[in-house]
């Protein structure tokens, strides 16, 4: 039987990290963090979303129910992580550090501004998007600690400075903990979604 020669640490130590590289938890279950949108005065919207950061990108999944049945419901995140109004206006404008108008995320537009949802027969939507973004970079652009407005109307993309979306029916300030919604409570990533 012959033996072979032993490989040079580096080379171990370079396949070493290509392995587990290779075995790396996927983005989706990367670290999270949790907005619990809650209604606001004469609504019924409510649901949770998780974010987690995806390289350049922050990936965003939940479901919202209490929706008008059939309709796009206008998406932003908002500059304050403040729900306390009974209206969601605590919650400021679009998170929008960079001074853009508003739009649709595949042009110019808020660092806030979000595709819109789509809510079922049942007035269910179900949230799943990546959007352009950091959640915890340390930056004015950061979604975290800010808060997650669904409007009555679809977004137009068009309007100044809103998109013409309307009253905001559910309001939920995203979390900063990993795991946990803002008001600390580990919430689990589902897997379902």
């Amino acid at each position: 039987m012959t033996s072979r020669p032993a490989l040079p640490a580096a080379v171990v130590a370079i396949c070493s990290v290509v392995i587990a590289a290779g075995c790396a938890t996927p983005p989706s279950s990367a670290t999270y963090v949790v907005a619990t949108l809650q209604p606001t005065r004469g609504n019924s919207a409510a649901g949770t979303v998780w974010f987690s950061q995806d390289g350049p990108q922050v990936f965003l999944r939940g479901r919202i129910t209490g929706l008008t049945a059939n309709q796009e419901h206008g998406f932003h995140v908002h500059e304050k992580g403040d729900c306390s109004s009974g209206d969601g206006t605590s919650a400021g404008g679009h998170l929008n550090p960079n001074g853009k108008p508003h739009g649709p995320p595949s042009g110019e537009h808020h660092a806030g501004d979000l595709p819109s949802v789509k809510a079922d027969a049942n007035g269910a939507a179900t949230v799943r998007m990546r959007v352009a973004g950091t959640l915890l970079g340390g930056g004015a652009a950061d979604l975290a600690g800010k808060a997650l407005i669904v409007h009555v109307a679809p977004d137009d993309y068009a309007t100044q400075p809103t998109g013409n979306s309307g009253a905001r029916i559910a309001c939920g300030v995203i979390g900063t903990a990993a795991g946990r919604d803002a008001s600390g409570n580990a919430i689990p990533l589902p897997g379902e979604l």
